[in-house]
């Protein structure tokens, strides 16, 4: 594949060439010499710079989720975004995790293979802190986690759940399960060493704790949707169909929803002196005319003109015409 300039780049190689420093002739005849282009056959690059963007982009909707969701969880302040997409080896990958950290390894039916969720122990144990009450300190641990500490972990990540099968629904429907959860990495052997996996990091902040997720995804789980990895196809399903159950649930929520009505009289302003002197019988003066209608709020926003009155033995309001300048769309 040929190389494709930037607009920056081309600026730059047009000026180069008008100022002088830089001979067309000379161009022509590098361009005539043969060039090699150095291959790494064990770092095989399966997918394109487009399709990285796509999982990139994926997972930056997931960490928007897990954001949330942690946040909901642990009642505190969390901040997950994503920090690079690589394609690398896997046994490249296995070799830069800790020799003790935490592993999440899910299938993702209808999918083949499986992905790891490597945490960070930094964020592990504040993670525990936080779920049993603390502060969400980390600490300094070599040991491996007890039997209570794996549990409290696990039933969190599969609560979790959710949010990675919200994430993906925008390419796929997949139905995550965490099958394992496992300590130590040279235990696991999913793909071949020389097999490409997708490693996404995420950068992971839990109160004053800070650290970095891994997401690892062998080649064998994208092949069957590599096609739905383009721009292309997201440019096609960018506008989807409206769901007609989920607008109709959606419609009778907001129909059943309560706003603030008010009609206002009239206003007046008075000193505190006066407001001190305020005794029985005295009336204070409006700035409402009673030839001309009145102010309808709702949720304190200028909405109609009405006029008062009563209906079946109550006080009410008619009315009469919106207010111009007014639209549905304010808030």
């Amino acid at each position: 594949m040929e190389e494709v300039l930037s607009q920056n780049e081309i600026d730059a190689l047009l000026s180069a060439i008008t100022s002088g420093e830089m001979d067309a002739e000379e161009l022509k005849n590098e361009e005539k010499e043969k060039k090699v282009r150095v291959y790494d056959f064990k770092r095989a690059l399966r997918f394109s710079k487009d399709q990285i963007r796509s999982i990139s982009r994926i997972h930056e909707n997931y960490a928007r989720l897990l954001t949330t969701f942690f946040s909901t969880q642990l009642r505190t302040y969390v901040n997950i975004s994503v920090t690079s997409v690589d394609q690398v080896p896997y046994e490249e990958f296995i070799r830069s995790v800790p020799k003790i950290t935490v592993l999440n390894i899910y299938s993702v039916p209808p999918l083949d293979g499986r992905m790891i969720i490597e945490v960070n122990p930094n964020i592990a144990y504040a993670l525990l802190d936080r779920i049993l009450g603390g502060k969400g300190n980390t600490i300094n641990k070599t040991d491996n986690l007890t039997e209570i500490e794996k549990l409290l972990l696990t039933q969190i990540f599969e609560k979790g759940i959710y949010c990675l099968k919200e994430a993906w629904s925008t390419v796929t429907d997949i139905d995550p399960i965490l099958e394992e959860f496992e300590e130590n990495p040279q235990f696991i052997q999913m793909v071949s060493p020389n097999e490409t996996v997708v490693v996404v990091s995420l950068t992971t902040a839990i109160g004053e704790a800070s650290g970095v997720m891994n997401i690892c995804i062998p080649h064998v789980i994208l092949e069957p949707i590599i096609t739905k990895l383009s721009a292309h196809y997201w440019m096609q399903t960018s506008e989807k169909e409206r769901n007609p159950e989920s607008y109709d649930k959606l419609s009778n929520h907001l129909t059943r929803a309560e706003v603030d009505i008010k009609a206002i009289l009239g206003e007046s302003s008075i000193s505190i002196q006066e407001f001190l002197d305020l005794n029985n019988g005295d009336v204070i003066g409006l700035n409402q005319s009673i030839d001309e209608p009145l102010t309808m709020l709702i949720n304190d926003i200028p909405k109609f003109h009405v006029q008062p009155g009563t209906y079946k033995n109550k006080i009410s309001a008619q009315i009469l015409e919106g207010i111009k300048g007014v639209t549905d769309n304010d808030e």
